[in-house]
């Protein structure tokens, strides 16, 4: 059997709420607790290390992608099972998107954004069937939600748009998403 995979898209900084950090650590150890590989963006730094090392310290497999020039500013994680450094931001995005199954996105700034609205595109455009979870830790991603809401209420997207991404308070939440969509 092929082992699934799970892409996180998150902060390369830790954020104001010490909760951002606690539900990483969840999500890094619940992802090699099922057995599902961490694809993420192979920083040690933020909550992009933390749920590495949780997922590491949990005993699972982790595929880490990082852009050469972000190598010592994202603190590039070399110990990881799979380590990809890639030229481009466009070529570390398609090479995680491309091995994972699902993605879940944590509070983070504008590359989380951008990495979420590219993979909703692709979605929306009939590219990809893959989950897209929001974790929604402490309302972070409300304003987000409402953003959506309001695109789709102005006429520049199909009300479809808002069933391809599944928003969840926690970890728990994330894991009901990933169970019913990668053991189906």
């Amino acid at each position: 059997m092929i082992q699934k995979s799970v892409c996180v898209y998150c902060g390369s900084r830790p954020g104001d709420d010490p909760e951002y950090t606690a539900q990483a650590d969840a999500l890094g150890r619940a992802l090699a607790q099922n057995d599902w590989r961490l694809v993420y963006g192979a920083g040690d730094v933020g909550l992009m290390g933390t749920v590495a090392r949780a997922a590491q310290t949990a005993g699972g497999t982790t595929f880490g992608v990082i852009p050469d020039h972000l190598v010592k500013w994202e603190v590039g994680k070399t110990d990881l099972t799979t380590y990809v450094v890639t030229e481009t931001m466009h070529e570390r995005k398609k090479v995680m998107f491309m091995n994972c199954d699902a993605v879940v996105v944590l509070p983070g700034g504008a590359g989380s954004l951008d990495e979420l609205f590219e993979v909703l595109t692709w979605r929306q455009l009939g590219l990809h069937q893959k989950p897209v979870i929001l974790l929604n830790t402490n309302g972070y991603w409300n304003p987000l939600t409402a953003l959506l809401d309001h695109v789709v209420a102005r006429g520049f997207a199909e009300e479809s748009l808002l069933g391809y991404v599944d928003t969840v308070d926690d970890v728990d939440g994330a894991l009901d998403v990933l169970r019913r969509s990668l053991t189906a």
